[in-house]
């Protein structure tokens, strides 16, 4: 299991490789194998034969997967790492952790 803060329709700025430095937004996380897809990022020629749902079927340009340490959040147009914040909130009567994200470069609250 992968530990990544990152989400889907995250922005993303691109930090080493082929596509270095191209922004985009998280359309997948897959957390088990630390794999993110960005769209317009990583793309790929992929040749599909005629069916039901494509019936012309051909060439085919979709996104593939890249490694989530390969992708660094952006917080304001500029790229920083993300945090974890665990706050005490009072919650009808009952106290509950609730966990926040923080970015780290202004230590403001994300989400």
């Amino acid at each position: 299991m992968y530990k990544t803060r990152l989400k889907s329709g995250d922005t993303v700025k691109v930090i080493s490789g082929k596509d270095k430095g191209k922004e985009g937004k998280i359309l997948t996380v897959d957390r088990k194998n630390g794999k993110v897809i960005v769209e317009g990022v990583n793309m790929v020629t992929k040749h599909t034969k005629p069916s039901a749902a494509n019936g012309q079927g051909g060439i085919v340009h979709q996104e593939s997967a890249l490694n989530a340490s390969k992708v660094m959040y952006v917080h304001k147009g500029k790229p920083t790492r993300l945090g974890v914040k665990v706050v005490k909130e009072d919650r009808n009567g009952r106290t509950k952790n609730v966990r926040y994200r923080v970015a780290k470069s202004t230590g403001e609250v994300i989400d």
